[in-house]
């Protein structure tokens, strides 16, 4: 086992982060929601604040889901934002990319190293395995929110170096839950197994 470090941040997308219609389409980080808890079932993720749940856009039962069965949770790290900041700037900030689950490491992870999946473990002793990860492709749309750009052309070579930089899950990963809805909150434990 290797800790990789611990959950210091929360969120939802309330909805869709996408805004406007190709090629004009925008990222506007707007419905992003800083929760203090989340559940993580099968059909996705719900945050918390207090006892007001609110199910994210990717979570199968939100009335706009953009559930592909394969994006129900998803997970970054601090890591791999101050490597996005070297390159696109300071308002490239901690979770702006979206991800439910922000985990405070000292090192990149590569879908390599998830292979096995990975352990939310809180200190109450409860274990919440995410395994199928898959790395979380970025988009167009972020790409020019990371350059300060939202007018970049498609054959930009800007847009093409920042979508590079992005891959890899420098951008973030995807994750699959199987099992009874489980709570997950800040300062739970990562850990791969």
């Amino acid at each position: 086992m290797r800790v990789l470090g611990t959950i210091v941040y929360l969120q939802v997308q309330r909805s869709s982060l996408k805004l406007g219609e190709r090629p004009s389409r925008r990222y506007d980080p707007a419905p992003l929601l800083q929760v203090s808890a989340i559940t993580i079932g099968e059909a996705g993720v719900v945050g918390w604040v207090g006892d007001r749940a609110t199910v994210d856009v990717h979570n199968r039962d939100h009335p706009q889901s953009k559930n592909n069965q394969k994006n129900g949770v998803s997970i970054g790290f601090t890591a791999h934002y101050r490597a996005m900041r070297q390159v696109f700037g300071a308002h490239v900030t901690d979770g702006i990319a979206g991800e439910n689950i922000l985990v405070d490491s000292d090192v990149r992870v590569s879908e390599l190293d998830l292979t096995n999946g990975l352990n939310l473990e809180s200190d109450a002793g409860t274990i919440v395995k995410l395994d199928r990860f898959i790395v979380a492709e970025p988009c167009v749309e972020f790409s020019r929110y990371a350059l300060a750009n939202p007018e970049v052309a498609p054959d930009d070579s800007r847009l093409r170096d920042a979508l590079a930089f992005l891959r890899e899950g420098t951008r973030g990963f995807y994750a699959t839950y199987r099992g009874a809805p489980a709570r997950v909150s800040v300062g739970d434990r990562v850990v791969i197994p």
